[in-house]
């Protein structure tokens, strides 16, 4: 009636990101870019464009579509089968990068190294090798664009702790304290280790920067697709600990799985991945990561009942068969009970 003028929402013209370098690693879902609004009106379009390789070339391998799991349920940490976990999902299809309503850029764990090409192996990223890409981002009040940020991806590392995995190969890494020699390599080691001495000498078993005592492998038992988790104890000469020796371990409450399969070589679980599923803290994690205590108990010098505990806190990516192996490398640990 009155002829107003149409009233718009403010852009801001120094819409930014305090980054615009992303170096994820490939086989995980990364969330990635911290944004500054200056107060421009929500909501906002924020849309990928212009993606290209250092020499121009079209950078389309970002934005594949693959099926990707997506929660339609929040997961507590108390669901009592796979079969519950699984109605709590669903897959969608999705672009292997996509940004979202908050300005956030999500490369999806579907994003593996056969779908897009890591950063080179002998540690040199030439700049046709680099992809980059604007942002697009609107309201009714005008459109801004953020230009180019940088993506470099790591190859795949399906599992944390990863310091045993060289990060450009994606091969064995080496001792840190003697990279040049082949015959030496790094070692994830337990979490927390507490009161373990050896066999023979009666001494507690150490894990340091000169010695480690007790190693862990974190490896697929079976290849291809699958959903066990299995956990195996290895003595100094690599032959099985019946896990039974672990006497005072909670097995039924060790990590969310079920249907457990104990024998005199392994214990194992179905169980759904990744894991932990989702950030959300349960029973079964500390601080982001699964944790897994194995403790066993002995009589002491002097008749006093004697308590050995280690743990692991551990990320798996990747679904699969997979096996958490702990081995005693040096000495075997001692169960006996003292005389």
């Amino acid at each position: 009636m009155y002829n107003l003028p149409e009233d718009k929402d403010f852009i801001s013209e120094n819409i930014n990101y305090s980054s615009k370098e992303f170096y994820p690693i490939l086989g995980r879902t990364n969330v990635m870019g911290s944004i500054n609004l200056d107060n421009s009106t929500l909501p906002l379009k924020f849309e990928i464009i212009n993606s290209r390789y250092g020499d121009g070339r079209p950078a389309t391998d970002l934005f594949q579509v693959k099926p990707t799991y997506t929660w339609i349920d929040m997961y507590d940490g108390e669901e009592k089968s796979l079969e519950e976990i699984e109605r709590k999902r669903v897959k969608v299809d999705r672009p292997l990068l996509e940004v979202d309503s908050a300005g956030r850029f999500i490369l999806h764990y579907t994003a593996t190294n056969d779908l897009i090409e890591p950063r080179p192996t002998d540690s040199t990223t030439l700049t046709q090798d680099v992809r980059f890409f604007d942002l697009k981002i609107t309201n009714s009040g005008g459109v801004r664009y953020v230009n180019d940020f940088v993506f470099i991806p790591w190859r795949q590392r399906d599992y944390e702790p990863n310091n045993d995995i060289n990060p450009y190969t994606g091969g064995i890494a080496p001792d840190p304290l003697s990279p040049r020699d082949p015959n030496r390599r790094d070692y994830i080691i337990p979490t927390y280790m507490e009161n373990i001495v050896g066999e023979v000498s009666n001494i507690p078993l150490v894990n340091n920067t000169l010695k480690k005592d007790v190693v862990v492998y974190i490896r697929r038992f079976e290849p291809g697709p699958g959903n066990k988790l299995r956990f195996v104890f290895l003595d100094k000469n690599q032959n099985p600990i019946d896990p039974a020796k672990f006497n005072e371990t909670r097995w039924e409450n060790l990590v969310h799985g079920f249907n457990m399969t104990k024998t005199a070589e392994y214990v194992q679980y179905d169980v759904a991945y990744p894991i932990p599923l989702t950030n959300y803290p349960t029973f079964y994690t500390d601080n982001g990561n699964a944790k897994a205590q194995f403790s066993y108990s002995r009589i002491g010098f002097g008749g006093t009942r004697s308590t050995s505990i280690f743990r692991l806190n551990f990320r798996i990516f990747q679904e699969g068969n997979w096996e958490i192996v702990f081995h005693f490398r040096n000495e075997n640990p001692r169960f006996a009970d003292e005389q």
